[in-house]
């Protein structure tokens, strides 16, 4: 059984969705016709629609342009998503992937595989899971101290055992990348948020285990509407509070996961998009999830095409563009909670 929700949602679902998504609609094709070598939506929408393999353009933006949009949309849906189950199931506006240590974990698992011997290091496929378990681990340890005490876990907790744990994450990663150089030459440009190197073999990895923490997100939507109402009335509902948490979390770090193994370690899109759905949805869960991976995708696109616009002849990372808005937005939050 749904319960109603705790506000009423201040927009119509479809005066919500469909803007946002002509929207992102617009962005992506703005994002194929930018580069080091301009294509006008003409060339944009031809190579869509009629691919000539003998086109030298055509060749360019499928082959370089294209995965690097797909990338972007499916990492940044994934992040939106993973950072909506996150607040919600943790009732906590700072909870975000990169804050919890989720993202850390991750990146922290795909060095760790990628400086191991070509023989036994984890294929394409393999990396999103990988790096959804050690989110999973780094998480859990998060989830396990903030808890400890007298008191309990509490919302500054949290953060700062997140923070704190990313940080002991982090600096794995910079022991591991110091002692190997071929590893640090593989990774370094993932490390800081860069899609440049985005492939399709990326992408079709990457299309299953998002879809599956898409669809769990949806099917536990209604439950996350009762849980919005409190514990005791989640309960009387028949909401199975233990199971619900552990799913929602699992899909959370499945998510995020597999968005860092495909574009790095992006912060923050999980921090701003969600608590926006959450606010315009009035707590609707169903709408709220897909108007994050909505909002999610919007927010990376917008941030990859500035990263490669900003300055001439040369590309920032992506990363770098949604930290320089994600980290103001972290600290106004944690100044109003705080």
């Amino acid at each position: 059984m749904r319960a109603a929700p705790l506000t009423a949602p201040t927009v119509s679902r479809w005066a919500l969705l469909v803007p946002l998504a002509g929207f992102t609609l617009v962005l992506a094709l703005l994002h194929l016709s930018i580069g080091a070598r301009g294509m006008p939506p003409s060339v944009v929408l031809d190579t869509l629609f009629s691919f000539d393999p003998a086109n030298f353009n055509h060749r360019i933006l499928f082959s370089l342009r294209l995965p690097r949009l797909c990338a972007a949309l499916l990492s940044g849906a994934a992040l939106g998503m993973a950072g909506l189950l996150l607040q919600s199931l943790l009732r906590n506006p700072l909870a975000e992937p990169h804050i919890l240590g989720l993202n850390a974990g991750a990146s922290l698992a795909v060095v760790v595989a990628t400086a191991l011997p070509a023989a036994i290091q984890p294929t394409i496929v393999e990396r999103p899971l990988l790096a959804a378990c050690g989110g999973a681990v780094v998480f859990a340890a998060v989830f396990a101290l903030s808890s400890a005490g007298r008191l309990g876990m509490t919302v500054t907790k949290l953060v700062f055992c997140g923070i704190a744990l990313s940080a002991l994450a982090s600096a794995l990663v910079s022991a591991i990348l110091l002692l190997d150089q071929e590893t640090l030459e593989a990774v370094r440009f993932w490390l800081v948020g860069d899609l440049a190197g985005a492939s399709w073999q990326q992408v079709s990895a990457a299309l299953l285990p998002l879809a599956f923490a898409g669809a769990v997100a949806l099917v536990i939507a209604p439950r996350l509407d009762a849980m919005a109402l409190g514990d005791a009335s989640a309960i009387s509902l028949g909401v199975p509070l233990k199971t619900t948490r552990l799913v929602g979390l699992a899909a959370a770090a499945l998510a995020s996961g597999t968005a860092v193994s495909t574009v790095g370690p992006i912060g923050f899109v999980g921090l701003i998009v969600p608590g926006l759905a959450i606010r315009l949805t009035g707590e609707r869960h169903l709408d709220a999830v897909i108007l994050s991976a909505l909002g999610g995708a919007a927010l990376l696109v917008m941030a990859d095409i500035v990263a490669r616009s900003i300055l001439p002849g040369r590309e920032v990372a992506t990363g770098i563009m949604t930290a320089l808005v994600g980290a103001p937005v972290f600290l106004l939050i944690v100044a109003r909670r705080l």
